[in-house]
């Protein structure tokens, strides 16, 4: 009999819950039971079962026992795993005597394979008469509390398997990830664009302004960094003469950690010949709002903290508000801000609004400072913030009408930015003085692989990139990165 249904097994430690375990996986061997079996063929998954659901039906079906409820000579059980459960019903007389002893050595979270007939009980729960019995792996540790199932965070983050297991919220959340960004993939094969791979290995770190982690490759005695974005080689391949291109990549940047960054996070960036970024706007806004109605049926996504508390719905529905930068600012800061001298912008930026404004910032930083704590973090749904200081992005093109701004998006959603977009730079000559400009005059920072390729001719173009984790925390609902991350990053505990 599982441990879990004795009277002392509230009262036992885990230390001798595992003894338990191991005497009775020993106990298997003895009967010359394989207690981590080998290759089981079923015929459908517990959750495809119970969806379609039919009486007098034979199935092969496998998962782990989640739940034991023994009346003696017949026990009701529950198999299931990630995707969905079923009810199993077993009976001494059904099962073989080797099986019948097998059972009784197993526990909670060891996994079986059932053969039997689907039938629905008196109190209409779908359920599968077990005919044969087969044991697949024997748990030598006991699952979290089956009542309350896994609650403390951090054992969750550091733990996932933990969390998979036992809560099934959680393994609703990360198969729908995967879901969306299959969908992803659809909604762009599509339009005609083609998956790339391109190197995560650099050896000079471009794409972003963003600290790299750093490499050194024994075998060519050289530096490397790891990815901090794909956009250099994917504009490579424009000028190669790929039209429409993307790449689901994961990229790298050794820099803080919070509720929105993870240090290796997934990114979607897509490049389109022809395109600017009002055209690339237009795709994510499409792009978004199919997901949601898709997944959610629709445009309206409920946002709770961490206490499961409501706190705001976020209205995705079309069209999105587009508005330009300074305009923005202007409406937080004041009309005359632009108008300010580079001191007085400074000076009211510390004192008014209390930001903290270091020394060694640009004056096109300190207004960048006023848009994310006075504009950013208080928007909430969705905006394409357009033309934005030409300082700040080097690799787009700068506005015809007014150079000192750039034609650009970055779309704001829940208070923080899901996808910039870009009318792409595809003058040599612009790029490689903007990049000197960028890396301080640092020759050896430039990527004169990237200017040169660009010299062969790049057509114009719009790109976007799109933060996966974060487009999933904003249609989810999920309060922290960490919740829609599988393995995040933390801390080495001591």
């Amino acid at each position: 009999m599982s441990e879990e249904n004795t009277s002392q097994a509230p009262q036992s430690t885990e230390e001798e819950l595992i003894a338990v375990r191991r005497e009775k996986l020993e106990k298997l061997k003895e009967l010359g039971i394989d207690p981590y079996g080998a290759h089981f063929k079923t015929t459908i998954t517990p959750g495809e079962l119970k969806a379609d659901f039919s009486d007098d039906k034979t199935v092969i079906i496998a998962g782990r026992l989640l739940a034991i409820r023994d009346m003696g000579k017949s026990v009701f059980a529950t198999l299931g795993d990630a995707h969905g459960r079923i009810q199993i019903y077993l009976n001494k007389k059904e099962l073989t005597e080797l099986e019948w002893s097998a059972y009784k050595l197993l526990d909670m979270g060891d996994w079986v394979g059932i053969s039997g007939m689907t039938f629905t009980t008196g109190k209409g729960e779908p359920s599968v008469k077990a005919t044969s019995l087969t044991v697949l792996s024997k748990a030598l540790r006991p699952m979290p509390d089956k009542w309350h199932g896994l609650s403390d965070r951090e054992t969750k983050y550091r733990k996932r398997h933990l969390d998979l297991m036992s809560n099934q919220s959680s393994a609703d959340l990360f198969i729908m990830r995967s879901q969306i960004v299959a969908e992803i993939r659809s909604f762009l094969h599509e339009r005609s664009y083609i998956e790339v791979e391109t190197p995560m290995l650099h050896d000079v770190a471009g794409g972003a302004a963003a600290k790299p982690f750093e490499t050194h490759h024994n075998a060519l005695s050289m530096d490397l960094t790891m990815r901090i974005a794909p956009e250099l080689h994917l504009k490579r391949l424009l000028v190669g003469g790929l039209t429409k291109v993307f790449e689901l990549n994961r990229n790298f940047r050794n820099e803080g950690i919070s509720r929105r960054h993870n240090p290796e996070f997934t990114m979607l960036e897509a490049y389109q010949a022809y395109g600017d970024f009002e055209i690339m706007a237009d795709l994510v806004e499409e792009m978004v709002c199919h997901l949601a109605e898709k997944f959610f049926g629709t445009l309206e996504i409920e946002h709770k903290d961490e206490n499961g508390e409501h706190l705001r719905t976020l209205n995705l529905n079309r069209p999105w508000k587009r508005a330009p930068y300074q305009d923005l600012i202007k409406e937080a800061a004041g009309s005359d801000w632009f108008d300010l001298s580079p001191d007085e912008r400074r000076a009211k930026a510390k004192s008014e609004f209390k930001l903290e404004i270091h020394d060694h910032l640009e004056d096109y930083e300190v207004s960048q400072q006023v848009f994310e704590k006075l504009i950013e973090e208080h928007t909430f749904d969705p905006c394409f913030v357009t033309h934005v200081d030409s300082k700040l992005i080097p690799l787009a093109k700068e506005n015809v009408e007014n150079p000192a701004v750039i034609d650009v998006y970055e779309l704001i959603i829940n208070g923080q930015e899901i996808s910039p977009g870009y009318s792409e730079l595809n003058d040599p000559d612009t790029q490689r003085r903007r990049l000197h400009e960028q890396s301080g005059g640092e020759a050896q920072a430039i990527d004169e692989d990237f200017v040169e390729a660009l010299e062969h001719g790049m057509p114009p173009a719009g790109g976007i990139g799109i933060g996966i984790d974060r487009l999933i925390m904003l249609l989810t609902g999920a309060p922290t990165i960490r919740d829609v991350v599988l393995f995040p990053q933390l801390k080495r505990k001591d």
